[in-house]
């Protein structure tokens, strides 16, 4: 029911954020109201119901109904315009790129408060909703990791013993105790990694390794490159925590994407004089907000029991008609010059997006 709740929680959020970055400053439309007043925010006096020079309302509500109406209208309805954007963003995405960047705003919402809200939307879904019916699976799996590592605890620390008691043992006793460590060795293999047990149950040859490569040593990974071995034993030791690190840093650093993208986007285009990297950005942002808004379809039709493989199919397929339409319509190319640059930036896309996860991982192994 917590998660739930803040899966909702955070679909308001973004719907509220949204909806402030879009309005600017703005104040909120109303009408009746009174123009030989002048503007509460700047002194100007007004000429109509909004002042002329700051754009802000004349006439400012200061009740409760209105705070209310106000949070009911940015979270349900987020701007009628916005019924004017998403189903160009769907069927005419290069179109409408292209009339934003030439100056039609107001018709359209803007494409950084429709990003943000398509990311809240996007990590609210996959994160509350992504798991339904099955809320029990995560804790019976910490549960039994849990004990797994306290089997292995109890094993380790019986082999040692064992191997102290037999180095002052007489020879004759030797071949029981040296069962018993056989016997906890191999119980130990069942239990862990391939290639950890040695490291556990075995001293180091020499003393001369430090405490950060002893602690590789002890989980398993020591390929010779400190800063993976470092990184890969961070995230086994929790992996639950891990992936709570990548999406909590992926929902607060989604907006990277757009300058991680920008420059091999500019390498599509660089002999072009007629388009500048605004015009890259905002292609880039209103792909991106569609990607998350596919994800979220795709995360609702997996809900009501849709086909994995089918699901896949359809990302397939959507994913690069989408950015060859976008590519068509916003830089007006040909067949051609859209088609090769479709495969290019699918390219571009895998690249960006595992330099983007690099980021995550990079970020969550402080």
């Amino acid at each position: 029911m917590s998660e739930a709740a803040d899966g909702f929680g955070a679909i308001a959020t973004a719907s509220l954020m949204a909806r402030e970055i879009e309005r600017a400053g703005r104040g909120a439309p109303a009408s009746g109201h009174e123009i030989d007043e002048p503007c509460a925010n700047c002194g100007t006096e007004r000429v109509g119901p909004y002042c002329h020079a700051c754009g802000q309302a004349g006439h400012l509500h200061r009740n409760m109904m209105a705070l209310v109406h106000d949070i009911a209208h940015g979270v349900f309805h987020f701007e009628g315009k916005t019924w004017n954007t998403l189903p160009m963003l769907a069927w005419k995405p290069g179109e409408l790129t292209r009339r934003y960047v030439h100056g039609e705003r107001v018709k359209f919402v803007s494409p950084m408060a429709l990003f943000l809200f398509s990311v809240f939307l996007m990590f609210a879904v996959l994160s509350n909703f992504g798991h339904h019916g099955t809320s029990e699976t995560p804790h019976k799996s910490v549960a039994a990791l849990t004990k797994t590592d306290k089997q292995k605890q109890k094993l380790a620390t019986e082999i040692m013993t064992l191997k102290a008691v037999r180095a002052t043992t007489p020879a004759a006793a030797e071949k029981d105790l040296n069962a018993e460590i056989a016997k906890a060795e191999k119980d130990l293999k069942a239990l862990s990694v391939p290639g950890q047990v040695q490291s556990i149950v075995q001293p180091k040859a020499d003393g001369s390794d430090d405490a950060a490569r002893s602690e590789l040593r002890e989980n398993g990974f020591n390929t010779g490159l400190g800063w993976f071995d470092r990184l890969v034993s961070h995230y086994s030791k929790n992996p639950e925590l891990a992936a709570y690190k990548l999406k909590t840093y992926g929902y607060k650093y989604s907006w990277a994407l757009i300058p991680i993208s920008l420059p091999f986007i500019w390498l599509l285009f660089f002999w072009r004089r007629d388009v500048g990297m605004y015009d890259h950005a905002i292609f880039s942002i209103y792909s991106l907000t569609f990607m998350s808004l596919a994800v979220v379809v795709l995360a609702g039709l997996s809900m009501i029991g849709v086909s994995g493989p089918f699901l896949w199919l359809i990302a397939m397929i959507v994913a690069p008609i989408h950015m060859y339409r976008q590519l068509k319509g916003a830089y007006l190319l040909g067949r051609w010059g859209a088609l090769w640059r479709t495969f290019a930036l699918l390219i571009i896309t895998t690249i960006t997006s595992s330099l983007f996860l690099s980021f995550l991982v990079w970020m969550g192994s402080d």
